[in-house]
């Protein structure tokens, strides 16, 4: 009997409880709304404040987006075709000459392996695999990323002149035209490029997206997305490329400053990466008949390629340790 009156009196509290803050709750509510409502009657310029406040949010959303579709893309391809290799170098070439030239390179690679040394069929063929599938891909690698190098030393100087322009009352066409006028170089061909996409009817916006993708540097990205978003939403530009000539110009600078700070250990990889081949020519050279069973035999062949194999992952781990990403 007295377990039932507790329970009675427990859930009575309970129903209470919650019937109370049920009313609490509607009144808090009715209160504000009665607040934002004579706010929003007192305030004749609350109205202009929201639709700022939703075209900041709104642009916000649009950077965030390019930014991650961006982001995914590069992901997405990690690995650039053999065309897009070419681009990012500088060729315009079809792929097709790039092939012929790499076979015509394994070819002659093959015959002087063959005429003017002894070495084994499976290195011969492993060499001539290298010369024709590894050299030229290394070659193009080399150039784009000299090109990328020659583009971004000119780019913070490239973005002042435009700020320049644009201040001066100039659209960010012309100023494109005037930079691709006034340097020399891989800047004036993208440049050029924008403006002749941008005159056929290609949106500013795209056309720097194609220049981003044969320069695939962070810094271009960055252009062209401030582009792409000042063609849909209207934002400053000028102030968007002043930050990121600044921007470009501190990464320049802490690049110098890692490169002098680790040249220490470049200079001591490239030390113990050359001392076996001076080492291997020097006792050559002093006594020929001890290291001629290693050039002229097959077994030393062998020992070659396995110390070039052993030699060539050591230097790669080497590169990785001493090269730092900015």
């Amino acid at each position: 009997m007295k377990l039932a009156i507790i329970l009675i009196l427990v859930l009575a509290i309970l129903i209470g409880a919650g019937v109370l803050s049920a009313v609490v709750s509607r009144r808090q509510a009715q209160r504000s709304r009665a607040l934002s409502v004579i706010t929003r009657n007192v305030s004749g310029g609350g109205g202009a404040e929201d639709a700022k406040e939703k075209l900041a949010k709104q642009r916000a959303e649009n950077i965030s987006r390019k930014l991650k579709s961006a982001g995914a893309e590069e992901k997405k391809k990690d690995t650039p075709s053999v065309r897009e290799m070419m681009q990012q170098a500088g060729f315009e070439a079809p792929v097709s000459k790039f092939w012929i030239g790499s076979a015509i390179f394994a070819i002659v690679t093959w015959a002087l392996m063959t005429l003017l040394t002894s070495f084994s069929f499976i290195t011969v063929a492993l060499i001539t695999f290298t010369a024709f599938f590894g050299m030229p891909r290394y070659f193009l690698g080399w150039k784009a990323r000299r090109r990328q190098k020659q583009f971004l030393l000119e780019m913070p100087d490239a973005l002042d002149a435009c700020v320049r322009l644009l201040q001066s009352g100039m659209p960010m066409t012309e100023a494109i035209a005037m930079t691709s006028r006034e340097y020399t170089g891989p800047l004036k061909e993208e440049m050029l490029r924008i403006y002749d996409n941008q005159r056929i009817g290609v949106p500013l916006g795209e056309a720097a997206q194609m220049t981003a993708k044969r320069i695939p540097i962070p810094e271009v990205h960055m252009f062209a997305t401030a582009l792409q978003i000042q063609s849909e939403t209207g934002s400053s530009l000028s102030e968007v490329l002043t930050n990121l000539s600044n921007v470009i110009r501190a990464r320049y600078r802490l690049r110098r400053k890692v490169q002098a700070l680790s040249s220490e250990a470049k200079s001591s990889a490239a030390i113990i990466g050359a001392l076996p081949p001076l080492v291997a020519c020097g006792l050559y050279a002093v006594n020929r008949h001890y290291m001629e069973p290693l050039f002229f035999t097959p077994t030393g062949h062998m020992l070659l390629l396995g110390c070039g194999m052993w030699m060539l992952c050591g230097c790669l781990i080497m590169k990785q340790m001493i090269n730092f990403r900015i």
